[in-house]
């Protein structure tokens, strides 16, 4: 295999016409630049250089390693380039995974605050559930994910989780409804009501969170529907066909059929996180992208 550094070493010489010219430009000795040069025509299998005069000059194999030197020393210089722009965090691609309502409320704000300060980052964007970005993150296949974790869950080993926000939950009644009047409910009241559940999902950690919570109420919610989204929940409620609770990020849009209700005894609050790889912390741009998650759900 040719050496990279010896072809380089060819290159010096060939360029100056001299062994002693490349050795001072070089800092060597003429006897190590002719020691380098003669151990390249040994892996090369052919004469590199001949003698004219007090010069010398690169005969056909020469000028071949010659031209490729050249290029490779253009793209070890485009290498180290890309090297210091990923380093500083303004370059490379980062795979960002978010859940539905965060993406709506979060994602937008950070990625254009994000993208005017570091407009050579490419991100991949990609939704998905709240309990998946774990798995994503550990196997690589993402490099920042937003999610829910109690306040009281670590983060899985090897992970960094920073806090975004509380996101409490709101009671949603049908206009009309009896306990319409009050300011506050106590979640309890709504123990006897047919339920919607919205966009809870078979497992994770936002039906968790409600389950537990009309638990800690001392009750089972009656599930009447499953919605798949929450503005198709709030249509069920509308239509008077039960009530149901939903984070504040999810009611960007209101039902004009419906009213919200702060809840006490207890109050469901979902803890948003950014969440990455501790190896991952050296890299500006996911630190980046993590501040400008936070701004954005200070400003929500």
């Amino acid at each position: 295999m040719l050496d990279v550094r010896r072809m380089q070493v060819l290159r010096a010489v060939v360029t100056t016409g001299s062994i002693t010219a490349a050795a001072t430009n070089l800092g060597y000795t003429p006897s190590a630049i002719s020691q380098q040069v003669a151990g390249l025509e040994k892996q090369a299998g052919l004469p590199l250089l001949e003698r004219v005069g007090r010069g010398v000059r690169p005969t056909a194999a020469g000028r071949l390693l010659t031209e490729h030197a050249a290029r490779v020393a253009e793209q070890l210089a485009e290498a180290e380039s890309a090297l210091t722009a990923l380093r500083q965090g303004c370059a490379g691609t980062l795979r960002v995974r978010y859940f539905a309502t965060a993406g709506a409320a979060l994602v937008p704000p950070a990625v254009a605050q994000f993208l005017a300060e570091r407009s050579g980052v490419e991100l991949d964007l990609k939704l998905t559930e709240p309990t998946d970005p774990f798995e994503e993150l550990a196997a690589g296949r993402a490099d920042v994910a937003i999610t829910v974790l109690e306040p009281e869950e670590p983060a899985p080993a090897g992970m960094v989780a920073r806090h975004l926000l509380a996101d409490p939950f709101f009671a949603v009644l049908p206009r009309g409804h009896a306990l319409s009047r009050k300011r506050v409910i106590d979640l309890g009241e709504l123990a006897e009501e047919p339920w919607i559940f919205a966009d809870f999902g078979a497992t994770g950690p936002c039906k968790d969170l409600v389950v537990n919570a009309c638990a800690g109420a001392g009750f089972t919610p009656k599930v009447v529907v499953e919605s798949d989204d929450y503005a198709t929940a709030q249509g069920f409620v509308a239509a008077g066909l039960g009530v149901t609770i939903i984070p504040r990020l999810g009611l960007g849009y209101a039902h004009p059929g419906v009213v919200l209700r702060k809840v006490r005894n207890p109050e469901p609050v979902r803890h948003i996180h950014v969440v990455y790889r501790e190896e991952a912390a050296w890299n500006p741009a996911v630190v980046a992208l993590a501040e400008a998650l936070e701004k954005a759900a200070r400003a929500s």
